[in-house]
């Protein structure tokens, strides 16, 4: 059948396929790309602790059933696999029942149950919990970091801090005595809350620890400096109290992401007054990801000793976190956030805490599946450039109960 004029046209301006790939990518190699290193980078990774915990396995939960071709597989769950199974720790670490042996690992993570801070929408008091269960989604390796963190560090779940309902104060209390004695370990402490309130007293449990100066990076729709709201240190307040800390000063703050409708003129005239570092979404598209990373750190470690990284998922646009109390259009796409948190972790952090994830308002586990990925990307480029750990040279005052 002859073909048709246009069709005859149309084929005799295509060269053959090889000719219009070389056109078109003609410096393409396929060893130059990310992907190829990432397939690359995993066949020097060690397998030790990943074979020992297989073993551990076998040993805590009898050998499989004789029909079980994979003799890895145990009679009782434990460890990593079948990620559905298991008990609800974070990434199903161990669970440090006794908190004195907390100094015995890299990272500790505790949860904060805590949401008498809210002044709207309620929940995030579950956040720990839901967190917990959706990170047994995740491995604890990275591809394009080239990073497998259960080679590379230790990390356990220390449980939750026993707050107080409805009684702000001496919930606070019980938050600052919980972290201070994580990082009076050593262990990194990593705070999965919970509301924004927790931001004071998790900054101050670190700054009893140590005479050394703290400059704090925060990822937030909201500025959250006001001194009170409600007549209460509430979520919107904790920057104006932990900046009155006398290692913690208000020009080592750098928010990233502040703006939108729901930012309280109390907490703006507060900023300014205080001389603080605010950077909007359409700053930091100006500026690019890499250099607002270069700003925050330049501005968070400036005569600073440590940083302390706050993140709010609320910063990220709501479409893709319904699951928070204040939930606001128009803020971080999400590979736009984890960019930036990965740039200002690398230096290595005295601490972290994810907060405002509210489970009943989640869908699908969306929020708190970013809580997670915000955790282990921080552990995650730390460990791909040597600083998890440094935060233990500030520790100068360890508490001890």
């Amino acid at each position: 059948m002859t073909s048709s004029p246009v069709r005859r046209t149309r084929l005799a301006g295509l060269a053959p396929a090889r000719t219009r790939r070389r056109r078109h990518h003609p410096d393409f190699s396929k060893m130059d790309t990310q992907g190829w290193k990432a397939l690359d980078a995993e066949s020097r990774l060690p397998e030790t602790m990943w074979r020992k915990e297989q073993q551990w396995a076998l040993d805590m939960g009898l050998p499989g059933a004789d029909s079980i071709t994979d003799k890895s597989i145990p009679t009782f769950a434990r460890g990593e696999l079948p990620h559905f199974a298991g008990i609800n720790t974070f990434m199903k670490a161990p669970y440090v029942e006794n908190v004195r042996d907390v100094g015995k690992y890299d990272a500790a993570v505790l949860g904060i149950p805590f949401d008498s801070g809210t002044t709207y929408r309620p929940g995030t008091r579950f956040g720990p919990q839901g967190v917990r269960r959706i990170s047994a989604l995740y491995t604890p390796y990275n591809y394009e970091l080239g990073v497998d963190l259960r080679e590379s560090m230790t990390l356990c779940d220390a449980g939750d801090v026993f707050t107080i309902p409805a009684n702000l104060e001496k919930s606070f209390d019980q938050i600052t005595r919980g972290v201070a004695h994580v990082a009076s370990s050593g262990a990194l402490p990593v705070m999965i809350g919970g509301d924004h309130s927790i931001g004071f007293p998790c900054v101050r449990g670190i700054a009893e620890c140590t005479s050394k100066r703290i400059g704090i990076i925060h990822f937030d729709r909201h500025i959250d400096i006001q001194e009170k709201d409600l007549d209460e240190r509430m979520h919107t307040t904790p920057w104006f109290w932990a900046t009155n800390l006398p290692n913690v000063r208000p020009t080592n703050l750098v928010q990233l992401g502040i703006g939108g409708w729901q930012v309280p003129r109390y907490g703006v005239s507060e900023a300014r007054r205080r001389d603080t570092n605010v950077l909007t979404i359409e700053d930091i598209e100006k500026y690019g990801l890499e250099k607002t990373a270069e700003i925050a750190l330049e501005l968070a470690w400036k005569d600073a000793d440590a940083v302390y990284v706050s993140f709010d998922v609320d910063s990220i646009d709501c479409g893709f976190v319904p699951g928070t109390g204040w939930p606001e259009p128009g803020g971080f796409l999400p590979r736009e956030a984890l960019k930036i948190l990965g740039l200002v972790t690398a230096p290595g952090i005295c601490g972290l805490e994810v907060v405002e994830v509210s489970p009943p308002y989640d869908t699908s586990d969306i929020t708190a599946l970013f809580a997670t990925r915000v955790i282990v990307e921080a552990l995650g480029s730390m460990v791909a450039h040597g600083t998890l750990g440094k935060h233990k040279s500030i520790i100068d005052k360890p508490v001890s109960y």
